[in-house]
């Protein structure tokens, strides 16, 4: 791996992908930086999830493409936690376990690093409970759980606290501080912009498909370099 890419392991170049004759993004260019937490913005129907779910690789670009370090391929050390988790008809310990199992790592391994990723989202005490009779918030937990026994090097979130109430959100906002300062690479979309200035270093913010800007967070805030950030700003800050 060269030192652009040991840098920056994630790319978007020329990334576009249009639906039913509609262009959804468009053209756009954005590097990640190694160990960076990225939050991104904008308005509902900017496009934010259509882009998340293109870096994730659930979905395939129109044209453009996604870049891991020099590579245009999806690897192994990624994860993805969305706004509503899917719980499996089995304990928590057993979700945890599941994507483990998928990659195929053996049942005694599987077990342990399940155990100690629920153990460091505070979980450790429910894992032999069906996990779909958990409280939102701890389903959430449950989910990223799933994720950090992955050991993922980049995380990508899709609104993951945007229907929990604040004790659960703090629970994740925690967690996710926790796997930030160990140099994880987290990509976020949020909403919530108190949420962005506490947890993320940057911001790339969405407006109609186009990525107008990807700044650093405070100088996003004090001072956002678009027309468009500026007014969505004006709309969401009390």
């Amino acid at each position: 791996m060269s030192e652009a890419d040991s840098m920056f392991p994630l790319r978007a170049a020329a990334l576009s992908f249009a639906a039913n004759g509609n262009d959804i993004l468009s053209g756009v260019d954005l590097a990640f930086e190694k160990g960076s937490f990225t939050a991104v913005l904008g308005s509902n129907g900017a496009g934010k999830s259509v882009l998340m779910r293109l870096l994730h690789g659930l979905l395939a670009p129109t044209s453009g493409q996604v870049q891991w370090g020099t590579l245009v391929a999806r690897p192994t050390k990624q994860a993805m936690l969305f706004q509503r988790p899917v719980m499996l008809r089995r304990s928590v310990l057993g979700n945890v376990m599941y994507g483990l199992r998928l990659q195929c790592v053996s049942a005694q391994e599987a077990k342990q690093r399940a155990l100690a990723a629920l153990e460091r989202v505070g979980l450790v005490h429910l894992a032999d409970r069906p996990a779909r009779v958990l409280s939102g918030g701890e389903q959430q937990r449950v989910a990223l759980a799933r994720a950090m026994a992955l050991e993922p090097s980049i995380l990508f979130l899709d609104e993951p606290t945007a229907s929990l109430d604040p004790t659960a959100t703090r629970a994740i906002e925690a967690c996710l501080a926790e796997l930030h300062a160990q140099g994880v690479t987290i990509v976020m979309i949020t909403h919530h912009l108190g949420q962005a200035r506490r947890l993320a270093q940057a911001v790339a913010f969405v407006h109609q498909g186009r990525v107008t800007e990807h700044t650093p967070v405070d100088e996003f805030f004090r001072q956002p370099r678009s027309a468009a950030a500026a007014d969505f700003l004006k709309e969401e800050l009390p």
